[in-house]
């Protein structure tokens, strides 16, 4: 990830989102300019966008793809490649989400060092979050960190070939296969 060599507010940074088409996301005064994805990205991202889909259907709990930003005060806005808020304060902004549940994550080789380390830091800061999901596209293996209740410590579980992943804030159980469909694992 590059940063734009300029220090920005939360605010310019909101602005400068709503100016452009290239998606960024913002930690702490810079601003990064998001990457493409690969095509094995994109379908773990369909995968498990559809699992939530066909698991939450119409109840309380809202999901959300890469397209929508995750905000905590005036520290961060990332665009996770898929996380569930069951939160009615989440309704009140269309582009901005602020109390997810559950936050997932394909790592990527040129992020996933950020995303399992500053980013999972900062992620650790929003209080309703109780799971986060790190799916890796090299290898059939999802990491599920999860704290039971806020403020406990994460406790982490390792789901590879054959394995059902279990996530449990939201009460769902899918087969790591059904996640991996379509993707070359080589």
């Amino acid at each position: 990830m590059v940063a734009i060599p300029t220090g920005f507010s939360p605010q310019d940074y909101l602005v400068l989102e709503q100016e452009n088409t290239i998606r960024h996301e913002y930690r702490r005064g810079l601003v990064y300019a998001m990457a493409g994805g690969s095509d094995d990205h994109s379908r773990l991202s369909i995968n498990f966008l559809t699992a939530l889909n066909l698991h939450l259907g119409d109840g309380d709990c809202q999901f959300f793809s890469g397209d929508v930003k995750v905000n905590y005060a005036d520290d961060f806005f990332y665009y996770p490649d898929a996380f569930v808020t069951c939160d009615s304060r989440d309704r009140a902004d269309r582009y901005v989400k602020r109390y997810p549940t559950l936050i997932a994550e394909v790592l990527s080789p040129s992020t996933a060092q950020f995303d399992r380390g500053e980013k999972f830091q900062d992620y650790q800061s929003l209080g309703t979050l109780a799971e986060y999901v790190l799916i890796a596209q090299d290898e059939m293996r999802v990491e599920c960190w999860r704290r039971p209740e806020p403020g406990a410590p994460w406790q982490g579980a390792v789901y590879g070939v054959g394995d059902r992943v279990l996530l449990q804030s939201i009460g769902l159980e899918v087969a790591i296969s059904t996640l991996y469909r379509g993707v070359n694992l080589t």
